[in-house]
């Protein structure tokens, strides 16, 4: 199973369109997650139009019209993989040990709000957690940035974080 991740699109404050790569990809994903800070109602009408199956959250920024179509927290399994999506996890430090007493359930943790990729597992070895970036706002990154991975018989057998060119 094909996952497209992605979080913090902050339409069309940050940028006017989604990144073509981005979108392109879009269906030839199975499952494409948003982890928030979407902005606008606009973007997430066009991911449900081009999406076999969308998984998505409310941010921090996102106003009523959003809260009211998104959950705080998402959860689905995927090809055998418990899977759980938020914004917002708090402060790096610390970070696995609070995912990992908050989700005791999940194999996988999408989250997003800080602009930073992020991939690492808890202590144990029970729950990864992955963080996109944003493809639109690097903010103190190189780059603007969104993941892919595959998911197959309960685990992540790949993921890979893209780099998009730098918009001129």
């Amino acid at each position: 199973m094909r996952l497209l991740i992605m979080s913090d699109t902050h339409l069309p404050r940050r940028a006017k369109a989604l990144p073509l790569q981005l979108l392109d990809a879009v269906p030839h994903a199975d499952v494409v997650i948003h982890a928030g800070d979407w902005v606008d109602t606009a973007t997430l009408d066009l991911l449900q139009s081009r999406a076999r199956r969308l998984i998505g959250v409310y941010g921090n920024n996102d106003g009523p019209e959003l809260r009211a179509r998104l959950p705080e927290v998402a959860r689905a399994e995927l090809a055998g993989l418990r899977l759980g999506v938020v914004h917002e996890t708090g402060p790096a430090q610390g970070r696995e040990r609070r995912c990992a007493e908050r989700f005791p359930d999940l194999d996988v943790l999408v989250f997003g709000h800080s602009h930073i990729p992020w991939d690492s597992t808890t202590a144990d070895g029970r729950l990864r957690l992955l963080n996109p970036g944003s493809p639109t706002d690097r903010r103190r990154q190189p780059y603007c940035t969104y993941l892919t991975a595959r998911a197959r018989a309960g685990r992540l057998t790949s993921v890979e974080l893209h780099r998009l060119p730098r918009r001129g």
